[in-house]
This record gives structure tokens, C-alpha cells and sequence, in this order.
């Protein structure tokens, strides 16, 4: 089976070997704007999640093809698919490809074009980069971690989403930009990520607040953490969640009064000392109706409320649908693929394994 590959990477080669968290993760964006995905397993060795192939989704797209990377014919082989690939991605611990014999140097000998891309938790130096980790370890040392969660309690772990996936994000972007270099210079290079290094750089514009005094330390106290009684989540009567960003005076406003509050409570904002008689105010109009009843109640109205849906909820709602958000095939939902373009669509490029290495001439 094989389906035509579109969007704006279409026919570019890519070899990811397989791994866990920014890898298959950065593998799957380059797969949905159309680049030819090789997956390579380790023959013998069971995934580290045994996922349904149906719900795999960082890997679906992909063509996947075991190998023996230990073995002289499997490196053999490797190395003639990687001297016909654009860009190679590995998420292994530093020093492990290079012993394979499939470090950068190794794979540069043969095609001098490549774009080697790699990521790692701690990076390839530093005194902690021979270390295991996982997500939290990395963006622990960020500061990323200590300024998520509730105040007065210990910091929340943001699900993978900061650590994992940001890395996984920023070698995406790492190699696009690298393989616009390759192919305007002929020369290849090595992009090197550490989800520390995401983590660190996501948090640029909060390091700038802190610096210039606009930013507490302590969690719960400042306005994007849920110190502002206007900026925060709240509990409706019916036990759901409500997402409240009325930051701005004019969307505060909208928000009082459609909870039928005092307008004064909006200037009184302005004082950190009012901040919790205003947010048990706002806590109590909220818990006289649903989650829904107010959303209704709310909406046109720019107060800046949004209902907080969970993952079985969230495919349903009306904007996720008109936006094609999530799509579904055979009862299976997932996210759709972002970002959008005006020409050409983000679809995976598949193909059986013999198939893509016979195009790309080494069956």
C-alpha cells in the first residue's frame, strides 16, 4: 500500500531511528507535512509501549523497517539507506550511535548532505548528560517546573507536553531549517537538541518578566499563573471547570457583568491585596449555574470563558468541528495535523518498506 505524498516536505527522506517521547513525535510532524518517514526498529526488541497499531499515533505514516544494528549486514544496509536520506533523527543517550557505528561522522562519510538531527534529555555534554530522565528531571532545572502548580503547593508536572514534545517540536524545526542550508550549501551538519534547551529557551519571555520585576516566585501569585482572579479556572454548579481570561479591563468588565456583579470589582483588580475577596466573588457566581448554562450564558460576549473539556469531550465541540481540530477514521479520533497551509495538504507519505527503499534506490 501506498499512499501520494503531499505537503511541504513531499519527497523529502527522512531515517528515524526508533525511540521513545521528541523522536517519534518529531518523526510524525515531518511524516504529516509530507516527508518520507523510515522508521527504524531494532529487530528483537519489543516497543517500550505496546500500543494498539490503531492508536500508535506518533508513528503512524511512517514506513517501519527492523534491523540488526549490531550485525555487519545490518549496518551495511543502514548506511546505504542513510547515504540516499536527506535528514536522519535519533533519540539515544549520548555515545550510543557512535558506537553502533552510526554516529554523524560515520554517516557524513558517506553523504556528506545529511542532516543528522539528534535529541537527548540532558544534551550531549555537561555533567548530567550521561544521566537517565525523564521529562520532569529535564525541565526541573529550567525553572519551567517550580512555576507550574497551585500556590502553597508543590509544582504540578505539565504532562510531557514541555519536556518530551517541546524537544521534539524544536528538532523538527532544527532540521527544516538545517536541510534549507544543505540544500542551498551542499554541506550537511549535525542539529542537536536536549529537551532541557527547549524547555529553557519556551521560557524566554517569563525570564524577561522576572528580571525586570513582573514575575513572583512564589506559584499562585502573579497574572498568567492563576494569582489573578481574572486569569484562572473555576468550578461551575455543577462541578465542572471554566477557563476565565478577562485580563483586560474591557473583557473584565463583559465578564461582571454577565455574572451580574459589581463593575467596581474590575478596577479593584488593580490591587493584589483585593485579589481574594475579588476571586471568591467570582467563585461564587460561577457555582449558581452549569459549566454549560454559563458558557451559553457568555457567549458573543468577549468575557473570555471557555469550558474545560476533557479528552473525550473536546472532539465535540462546535468550534473543534468547523475547524477540523480532531479527525476521525473508523471510530478512531486524533488530533489533526498543524500547522496549516494555503498550498498543498499536510498528509503522511506511506509505503511498504520494499517499496520506499526500492524509490529511493536501495532495495
Amino acid at each position: 500500500m501506498m499512499t501520494e505524498g503531499k505537503g511541504p516536505l513531499a519527497g523529502v527522506r527522512v531515517v528515524e531511528f526508533a525511540g521513545i517521547g521528541p523522536c517519534p513525535f518529531s518523526g510524525m510532524l515531518l511524516a504529516q507535512m509530507g516527508a518520507e518517514v523510515l522508521r527504524i526498529e531494532r529487530a528483537g526488541h519489543a516497543d517500550y509501549l505496546p500500543i494498539p497499531p490503531q492508536f500508535d499515533f506518533l508513528n503512524t505514516g511512517k514506513t517501519r523497517l527492523a534491523v540488526d544494528l549490531k550485525s555487519p549486514e545490518g549496518l551495511a544496509r543502514l548506511m546505504d539507506i542513510i547515504a540516499t536520506a536527506e535528514i536522519v533523527i535519533e533519540g539515544y543517550r549520548p555515545g550510543v550511535m557512535e558506537r553502533l557505528g552510526l554516529g554523524p561522522k560515520d554517516c557524513h562519510a558517506r553523504n556528506p548532505r545529511l542532516v543528522y538531527g539528534r535529541v537527548t534529555g540532558w544534551g550531549q555534554d555537561g555533567p548530567y548528560a550521561a544521566e537517565a530522565g525523564h521529562d520532569i528531571n529535564y525541565i526541573a532545572i529550567t525553572g519551567a517546573l517550580h512555576a507550574i502548580g497551585p500556590a502553597g503547593g508543590p509544582p504540578v508536572p505539565p504532562l510531557n507536553l514541555v519536556g518530551d514534545f517541546g524537544g521534539g517540536v524544536y528538532l523538527c524545526f532544527g532540521v527544516a531549517a538545517a536541510l534549507v542550508s544543505a540544500r542551498s550549501t551542499g554541506r550537511g551538519q549535525v542539529v542537536e537538541t536536549a529537551m532541557v534547551d527547549a524547555a529553557a529557551h519556551l521560557m524566554t519571555f517569563l525570564y524577561g518578566l522576572r528580571q525586570a520585576g513582573l514575575w513572583s516566585l512564589d506559584r499562585g501569585d502573579n497574572e498568567a499563573d492563576g494569582g489573578f482572579p481574572f486569569y484562572g479556572v473555576y468550578r461551575a454548579g455543577d462541578g465542572g471547570w471554566l477557563a476565565v481570561a478577562a485580563a483586560e479591563m474591557k473583557f473584565r468588565l463583559a465578564l461582571i457583568d454577565g455574572l451580574g456583579l459589581d463593575r467596581d470589582l474590575a478596577k479593584r483588580a488593580a490591587s493584589r491585596q483585593a485579589w481574594p475577596d475579588i476571586r471568591g466573588q467570582l467563585a461564587g457566581a460561577f457555582a449558581t449555574r452549569s459549566r454549560d448554562e454559563w458558557c451559553d450564558l457568555l457567549a458573543g460576549t468577549d468575557a473570555c470563558v471557555s469550558p474545560v473539556l476533557n479528552m473525550d469531550e473536546a472532539p465535540s465541540n462546535p468550534h473543534a468541528v468547523v475547524r477540523g481540530l480532531f479527525t476521525t477514521d473508523n471510530g478512531v479520533v486524533r488530533p489533526a495535523p498543524a500547522p496549516r497551509f494555503s498550498e498543498g495538504s499536510s498528509a503522511p507519505s506511506f509505503a511498504e518498506p520494499g517499496a520506499l527503499l526500492e524509490r529511493w534506490g536501495c532495495p
